[in-house]
């Protein structure tokens, strides 16, 4: 694993990570950081709208159906914040993983973890190997 140097590095527009490179190169890392420095911005945006909308007030309507819709809007938005609370938990330790240089990287394997993974779930911590070994180890204590 690297040691990421802080660095000021600028992506090109169109960067894609590519498995042509380095793995966790640079370009990567930076790729990386900003992809969930961004999805947290987005969460956290989301989360102030939230709150915005529970701070009007009470529930002003008359209908006891419509007051009872409003009621189930709200506790299902809550699950969400709640929700997406802790995915910002996971976001920070990735971000966390960026600057000790360790992202990317299985933490039960050490070998690196797919770009295509990354992509599709940026706070993964475990290659698809070990996430599937681990699941089937759950299955089997489940099963128990």
């Amino acid at each position: 694993m690297q040691r990421l140097t802080l660095t000021m590095i600028t992506l090109p527009p169109d960067y894609r990570p590519s498995d042509d490179e380095e793995f966790m190169n640079p370009l990567q890392t930076e790729y990386f950081r900003q992809k969930l420095l961004k999805w947290r911005a987005e969460l956290l945006k989301e989360a102030g709208d939230t709150l915005a909308s529970l701070s009007e007030g009470g529930i002003h309507e008359a209908d006891i159906t419509d007051r009872a819709s409003v009621e189930t809007d709200r506790a299902l938005e809550l699950r969400t914040r709640d929700r997406a609370r802790k995915l910002i938990g996971k976001i920070n330790l990735a971000l966390q993983r960026v600057e000790n240089g360790s992202y990317g990287y299985c933490e039960e394997t050490g070998e690196p973890i797919a770009l295509r993974r990354l992509e599709a779930r940026p706070i993964a911590t475990l290659s698809i190997e070990a996430q599937e070994q681990h699941e089937r180890m759950e299955k089997t204590h489940r099963d128990d």
